[in-house]
């Protein structure tokens, strides 16, 4: 006879978090450099599939990055909100389940009127803890996937793998130094050789 235990509260295998920035790695940068409106909105080849793939082997997805044409007013909070949720209504479309954003809004210059400083803003590691402490994330097996320096720098710093990409800016803004365990063609690339097998622990 052969019968099936549930895991004992607390033995259970900690989720693995997959942190993914949005412009120039999820997204195509539009030729002006930012999204101005939802029909700005193109994913990276690949990239729903692979994230969707994800989703179904135990990832939780969260999104991150520094939004800068609201930062720099180039368009408004209003207009990034119909942005943003038209992009996760697309991925949810797909199958994609995004477990949370922490797409960062905030400026951080705090003399000016309405700008502030954001824990989530990178490289700032707000939503790395953010997520380990609300979903369990163990961020050892977690990685973070960007084509910014800021994006991998606030993944080294709260203890994540990192992957860049080749596409948008593929890591050479020159903001700060950092050296990727993976370095990918793209999203879908980078997804592909982080759950083939390889050694989720440092």
């Amino acid at each position: 006879m052969h019968l099936n235990f549930a895991p004992l509260p607390g033995t259970q295998q900690a989720r693995r978090g997959l942190f993914v920035d949005h412009t120039g790695t999820l997204l195509e940068t539009p030729e002006n450099g930012f999204l101005a409106c939802p029909e700005d909105i193109v994913f990276t080849p690949g990239a729903l599939d692979s994230l969707f793939h994800a989703g179904q082997n135990g990832w939780n997805i969260y999104l991150i990055g520094n939004e800068h044409a609201v930062q720099a007013e180039l368009i408004t909070k209003e207009t990034w909100i119909e942005i943003h949720e038209n992009m996760i209504e697309i991925m949810r479309t797909h199958g994609v389940s995004v477990t949370r954003s922490y797409i960062c809004i905030e400026h951080p210059d705090e003399s000016e009127l309405n700008k502030r400083d954001s824990v989530y803003r990178l490289p700032n590691t707000g939503a790395m803890y953010h997520a380990a402490q609300t979903e369990g994330i163990s961020l050892p097996r977690s990685w973070v996937i960007g084509d910014h320096t800021e994006d991998l720098v606030a993944g080294w710093r709260a203890g994540c793998h990192m992957a860049g990409v080749r596409t948008g800016l593929a890591l050479g803004d020159g903001t700060l130094h950092v050296e990727p365990e993976i370095l990918a063609d793209d999203l879908s690339a980078a997804v592909r050789e982080l759950t083939s097998g390889m050694p989720m622990n440092r």
